[in-house]
């Protein structure tokens, strides 16, 4: 009897690679957990959506993060969403030349600063991508366990406070840390041995790079709406160019290189035409 062979998904294509036990936590998802969040998203009344990133390295913030994040408020902009950016001095004028509003959030702010974020902005939903979050701890550690916190704005509060409002909150994380990783913090300690993120979002979404999970979810949402051209190569690699001369850093080498967690440009190629392929 012949077996059938199994469709490379979405999913799969963002798993590949894997080094930091994301093929692990996936044994703990739903098997579409990217469509899912794009349909949740697509959901939303059309209004303001808050996205956050900016991940602090070694005096800069990494290039993970800013990458997903541009073409997620890229697609929402098109669908007709209004994309507000949340995030910190380390990643200053990383998206004002792209059109984008920028919110950027204090270090020293406290729970009542984004309190009235969300009174101001009314967001119908609240995104992070690979933005770090404070552990079971009540610290914010990098990968090697090491506090960031004094460099670390609180942005996880607009989701501990979204949630409680019933404003829905998606994330997207590639290591343990990140906000949303609350979702699956048992298991992020039990079977990685890591100091998790504790904050919970309603949808997570999992990646071996947060920017590939962020292209994941705009790729669903190409192919549920058949608006194309959201996931482009050259806009991506043209991006990363300027915020690598603005100061980014890859996470895992630290240096200012036109790569992402240690993955070439190639692997970015590979993996946007995967994820093209099967959004069309």
């Amino acid at each position: 009897m012949l077996t059938a062979i199994r469709q490379e998904t979405i999913e799969d294509v963002v798993l590949r690679y894997s080094k930091r036990g994301m093929n692990i936590l996936k044994n703990h998802m739903r098997e579409d957990y990217c469509r899912e969040a794009a349909g949740q998203i697509l959901e939303l009344e059309k209004g303001t959506i808050l996205l956050t990133t900016g991940f602090y390295v070694a005096g800069h913030a990494e290039t993970d993060g800013p990458l997903g994040t541009l073409v997620m408020a890229d697609a929402l902009q098109k669908l007709g969403y209004h994309p507000v950016i949340v995030t910190d001095e380390f990643c200053r004028g990383f998206f004002e030349n792209e059109g984008l509003e920028v919110y950027y959030a204090g270090v020293n702010d406290e729970a009542q600063e984004y309190d009235r974020m969300l009174e101001t902005y009314r967001p119908v939903g609240l995104i992070s991508i690979e933005r770090c979050g404070r552990n079971v701890e009540d610290d914010y550690a990098n990968m090697r366990g090491i506090s960031i916190k004094e460099y670390t704005a609180s942005t996880d509060w607009l989701f501990i406070r979204a949630r409680k409002a019933g404003i829905p909150t998606f994330g997207v994380g590639d290591g343990g840390n990140e906000i949303g990783m609350g979702n699956l913090k048992e298991v992020i300690h039990e079977e990685l041995a890591l100091v998790p993120c504790k904050v919970k979002v309603d949808t997570l979404v999992i990646a071996t790079v947060s920017n590939w999970g962020a292209y994941a979810i705009v790729a669903y949402m190409q192919k549920m709406t058949g608006v194309t051209g959201l996931l482009n190569f050259e806009k991506i690699y043209g991006y990363l160019a300027r915020i690598v001369r603005m100061g980014s850093v890859d996470g895992v080498t630290k240096k200012h290189t036109l790569s992402v967690d240690g993955f070439s440009l190639e692997i970015e190629k590979e993996i946007l035409d995967g994820l093209n392929q099967l959004a069309s």
